[in-house]
């Protein structure tokens, strides 16, 4: 996930004769097997699916598209890109009650209430086979004890490393199992000033989510588990230690800062060989292999004697709750997340445990670690906790990047709190 959202207009027909969309099962939420209302007319119904991405990502899936329609008879899917205008364009779509059928989603606490219920579509419906996926994928999806998006993609948060950086240094590659401090440590061995050579990449505009890995590793919070109060969490000792953390590698110039206005991105830098470790979910993996960097990967490290604890980012599918083609819906989204869809998305981590055991993903050392820490992912963000989060957030993003540019994190956060609490109330 990252995060995005979706919308444009243009709905349709209904369907061809109800014999040729048998395949096409449930009945108005329920997941029981039955045939879609047919159109006398003869016309195809349009299905539409809205999707936040571009370039390779979204050809493949259009062809997923076209797949399913060649097993649906009588279906025309109409690929809706939004790109960076997702949010904005799908809030347009539920507004004017004309969503998409079926979207990619990510801010359930936003979106929940347009989105159709799935728990018994997913439950009844044994063509799914839901205890192949991941079960901690399911979390993320849920809202009121009630589930909106089954699972499509997810990342968790790795260390990348330059194995030929650390080669000329002497040293041993990161292993699972690391500590914090042994990350300083070689974070400062790789660092070399007069090459303008750094051991890690530090970001000057974090986002906040997915800092909350180091936070729970830590031992720390953004707010308590019912979601009602921040002070002695997003304040708490535990949660200033994690992240200034980040602060102090800057400040003895064993990080150097990335991003920011006039400055290179981590991902650019780290191709150019001029940092050695570099923290991020799956999305720069390719490139970084295109750009011919002998790149490795490893979990995250852990704080001494406290379990390490890691951060999902999500892409899910969810059916809009005015859609006209909610059985027809269903039948895509399980069409998109079956072995044959899954493995044509080959940007995407793989959500079903069958598919992974096939093409041993666990096993290969480069993706090993994005499950170990699926493992580890178990805490729930922030976001997911309080409908007020977004007005928290500002004042708590607004404290990280301070101390990011040297202030105290016990000092900032504390204020952030005072100027937070009040959304909460």
């Amino acid at each position: 996930m990252k995060k995005k959202m979706s919308w444009i207009a243009l709905v349709s027909v209904m369907t061809l004769m109800a014999s040729l969309l048998a395949a096409c099962g449930g009945s108005g939420g329920t997941g029981a097997s039955k045939e879609p209302d047919g159109n006398a007319s003869g016309a195809a119904t349009t299905l539409r699916f809205a999707t936040w991405d571009t370039g390779d990502a979204l050809k493949i899936e259009q062809e997923i598209a076209k797949k399913f329609e060649e097993s649906h008879p009588g279906t025309k899917v109409q690929v809706e890109a939004y790109a960076d205008g997702f949010d904005q364009k799908l809030a347009a779509g539920f507004g004017a009650a004309n969503p998409p059928d079926v979207m990619y989603m990510w801010d359930f606490p936003t979106y929940h209430q347009s989105l159709e219920p799935l728990d018994d579509y997913a439950s009844k419906d044994k063509d799914l086979n839901i205890d192949d996926f991941y079960q901690g994928l399911f979390n993320y999806g849920k809202m009121d004890n009630k589930l909106y998006g089954i699972p499509a993609g997810f990342t968790t948060r790795v260390v990348y490393y330059n194995k030929k950086m650390f080669d000329d240094a002497g040293l041993a590659y990161p292993s699972d199992g690391w500590t914090w401090g042994e990350f300083q440590e070689m974070a400062q061995k790789l660092t070399d000033k007069s090459k303008k050579q750094y051991g890690f990449g530090v970001r000057a505009e974090n986002d906040t989510y997915d800092l909350q890995g180091f936070v729970w590793s830590n031992g720390g919070s953004f707010i308590s588990e019912d979601g009602t109060t921040i002070e002695g969490y997003m304040n708490s000792k535990e949660t200033a230690e994690a992240i200034q953390m980040l602060g102090d590698m800057l400040k003895n110039g064993s990080a150097v800062l990335t991003g920011g206005k006039g400055q290179q991105s981590g991902e650019d830098i780290f191709k150019a060989g001029k940092i050695a470790m570099w923290e991020s979910g799956i999305w720069p993996l390719e490139s970084f292999r295109d750009a011919g960097i002998d790149v490795g990967t490893v979990e995250m490290p852990a704080f001494p004697g406290k379990p390490l604890k890691g951060v999902l980012a999500e892409s899910a599918l969810s059916i809009a709750k005015d859609s006209k083609n909610k059985d027809l819906a269903w039948e895509f989204i399980k069409y998109y997340v079956s072995d044959e869809a899954i493995k044509m998305r080959v940007a995407d981590l793989p959500v079903r445990v069958s598919v992974v055991n096939e093409l041993k993903k666990d096993q290969d050392p480069l993706y090993k670690p994005y499950y170990t820490m699926l493992e580890r992912s178990d805490n729930t963000p922030a976001f997911l906790l309080n409908p007020k989060w977004n007005e928290v957030n500002r004042q708590l993003s607004a404290a990280v990047e301070s101390i990011m540019f040297g202030s105290d994190a016990g000092e900032v956060l504390n204020q952030a709190v005072k100027d937070s609490e009040r959304y909460l109330k």
